[in-house]
């Protein structure tokens, strides 16, 4: 193995695309150490190899140790690390994001620092969510009855369908077994989808926090992202699940809800949704992502280059710092 010292670090051209990416993996009972630009689970049955740069969000259940070498090589590849419970999943940690542009931050801030835009990416993604209503014109009250009227009706939908008795939403924080087995497999769903976006937010280069519907909260924009996909696969999972086996709901909608993300190639569309909601009609952004490149702002709007001494305006050939 080499060291730290003698790797060179990794630029966007050599990372997965985060729509390429694998959701995620989830590992317990075992010690993550690093081996070049791969991870390494070993546990008593031998060691694993997973390239960290195919990792969307790396799952630590119980029972993990992970080396300082290990969180250093995930954070170089933008990968997300978030340490779980046995029953429900938190987001503790972040790696560095896919792109070093800061265009689609810019955007957001934009877009949030004035109330018309910022009401307007709301209804967008309302109209995302229930794409057979036109939420021009309603106010935020009016997008938040809609939107609370029809979550409770696909909850009455699936659970119709399903043959599952449904008592309404009950979660109480910090235990997941006070609920029935529908509701923990309503809210392992919701955990997990919490995570993969914050996963897909983080590596855009987005700030979780500034929120279009949420507000107030340091995963604000991380929740908006991963409601946008609640009531077309994380409820009805979650009802799927319950209705099979009233028994270990937990990890079962997670193992479940990671093939239906993998197989929806949910990623690539929540790439895309992400650049659509803040940069409408712009054109493909992905060689913007793998700009590398520092700029100063100046009057007008304009930007120039950096790394010079612009002390004297009228000089063409700017002495470098």
């Amino acid at each position: 193995m080499t060291t730290v010292g003698q790797r060179t670090a990794l630029t966007p051209r050599h990372l997965t695309r985060t729509g390429e990416r694998l959701s995620f993996i989830y590992l317990e009972r075992c010690t993550v150490h690093r081996d070049a630009n791969a991870i390494t689970a070993e546990d008593a049955d031998g060691t694993t190899h997973i390239p960290s740069a195919t990792i969307g969000t790396l799952l630590l259940g119980p029972g993990t140790r992970i080396t300082h070498q290990a969180m250093s090589v995930l954070g170089e590849t933008g990968a997300a690390v978030a340490w779980v419970g046995e029953h429900g999943v938190r987001y503790y940690a972040a790696g560095r994001a896919l792109t070093r542009s800061s265009a689609l931050a810019e955007a957001q801030a934009l877009k949030w620092a004035n109330p018309r835009t910022r009401l307007a990416v709301a209804r967008a993604m309302y109209r995302l969510r229930f794409s057979d209503e036109d939420p021009a014109g309603l106010t935020r009250q009016e997008l938040l009855g809609r939107e609370g009227r029809r979550v409770k009706d696909c909850y009455r939908e699936h659970a119709a369908r399903t043959g599952i008795t449904w008592r309404g939403r009950k979660y109480t924080p910090g235990d997941f077994t006070s609920g029935d087995p529908v509701n923990q497999a309503v809210t392992a769903a919701a955990q997990c989808m919490y995570g993969i976006a914050h996963a897909v937010v983080a590596s855009l280069g987005c700030s979780p926090a500034l929120g279009f519907v949420h507000s107030g909260h340091e995963l604000s924009f991380v929740l908006d992202i991963a409601d946008l996909y609640k009531t077309e696969i994380a409820i009805p999972l979650a009802f799927d699940i319950a209705a099979e086996d009233e028994q270990d709901v937990g990890a079962r909608t997670r193992r479940a809800l990671r093939d239906r993300i993998n197989a929806a190639s949910l990623l690539d569309r929540c790439v895309d949704d992400i650049k659509n909601l803040l940069t409408p009609g712009a054109a493909d952004t992905s060689s913007v992502d793998e700009l590398d490149q520092v700029t100063l702002h100046t009057d007008r709007g304009q930007q120039v280059a950096s790394g010079h001494n612009h002390a004297d305006a009228d000089d063409e050939e700017a002495v470098p710092w």
